[in-house]
């Protein structure tokens, strides 16, 4: 596409395509990491709390504005995380594993907490990677960030590889290759899929009716932020206007 500086990326823009590659290296992995102790429909749902946790994000490091409607969707997302996460001490009832289920698994508590907070990291990458791209604005070209951000996934897993000793693994069977390439097409368009649906015509798990009410709270707080429109602030480094966005 003759885009210029495809490499080191435009100046003055650089050192936010490196925080855009890594913070959203991060999200990633975090993402990743809490599939493996939470449902589909549970890890997906509470990556809904990245448009608040940005907005909050946008108004402290961008002076973008932030009211007071939208922190009280913020309190109420929480109140979701809550539902979703059912810690031990607020949901003492409910029935306890038992000794032949994994320690760390979704049905121990142990495991949501280790899965929920993993999906936090995951927020809170997200949160860094939109803020980052809002921040770079114009001024640089959409194939920048998304080449940024394939550059430092590879950067900081390779890192971590050696960091904790993690050994390459190379696919021994087509079955692993086509997994392997599911993961990245399908990780591009993840964000279209209705997860709740998919698993549960595939994989015929049911969300129980606390994850049910926890996504409720935090999709609709979420949407809520989303279609709640602000005028912009005067003087705001963006400098875009409601037309241009």
């Amino acid at each position: 596409m003759r885009i210029p500086n495809p490499i080191a990326g435009p100046k003055g823009v650089r050192t936010l395509l490196v925080i855009r590659g890594i913070t959203g290296f991060f999200g990633l992995c975090g993402l990743y990491l809490s599939l493996q102790y939470l449902s589909v429909a549970d890890a997906t749902i509470l990556t809904f709390l990245a448009p608040l946790t940005t907005a909050v994000a946008g108004c402290i490091l961008l002076k973008e504005s932030y009211s007071v409607k939208q922190a009280v969707a913020g309190v109420f997302s929480l109140l979701g995380v809550v539902f979703i996460a059912r810690p031990p001490f607020l949901f003492s009832s409910l029935p306890a594993a038992t000794p032949e289920q994994h320690f760390l698994s979704e049905s121990t508590p142990a495991g949501r907490l280790l899965g929920v907070g993993a999906c936090m990291i995951h927020v809170l990458g997200a949160t860094g990677a939109y803020t980052s791209i809002r921040a770079i604005g114009k001024r640089a070209h959409p194939m920048h960030v998304m080449t940024f951000f394939s550059l430092w996934c590879t950067i900081m897993a390779s890192l971590g590889m050696v960091a904790f000793s993690i050994p390459v693994v190379y696919p021994r069977s087509w079955i692993w290759t086509l997994l392997l390439l599911m993961v990245g097409v399908f990780g591009f368009v993840a964000q279209a899929l209705f997860a709740v649906v998919l698993e549960r015509l595939i994989f015929g798990v049911i969300p129980s009716l606390l994850s049910i009410i926890g996504a409720s709270i935090i999709i609709s707080s979420a949407v809520y932020v989303v279609l709640t429109k602000q005028e912009p602030t005067q003087g705001s480094p963006t400098g875009n206007t409601r037309e241009e966005i």
